[in-house]
């Protein structure tokens, strides 16, 4: 896995984590149309926090599939190498 492989397959961890994270703790607003929020809006979304969560969780998931891949369990490479083409 190169640098670049790496960080992208990272981000991409990071936003599904993200989007994963997101609900857990939040409370609507009691007041509607308070503080000029929808009524469905977090009163507190507590955003730093889940950021550090995500990154936390993300950063071990990353380091999951980053060791499936380098330990060759699942045969990563040989699935991602394209055939070649075919004789004319």
């Amino acid at each position: 896995m190169t640098a670049v492989t790496g960080i992208a397959m990272y981000l991409v961890i990071w936003w599904i984590v993200l989007f994963a994270i997101l609900p857990f703790g939040v409370r609507p607003t009691t007041e509607p149309g308070g503080r000029g929020q929808m009524t469905g809006a977090p009163e507190k979304p507590m955003m730093l926090k889940k950021a550090l969560w995500t990154t936390l969780a993300a950063a071990i998931v990353w380091g999951l599939i980053f060791a499936v891949v380098q330990s060759d369990l699942l045969p990563v490479r040989d699935a991602l190498v394209l055939p070649p083409p075919p004789a004319r």
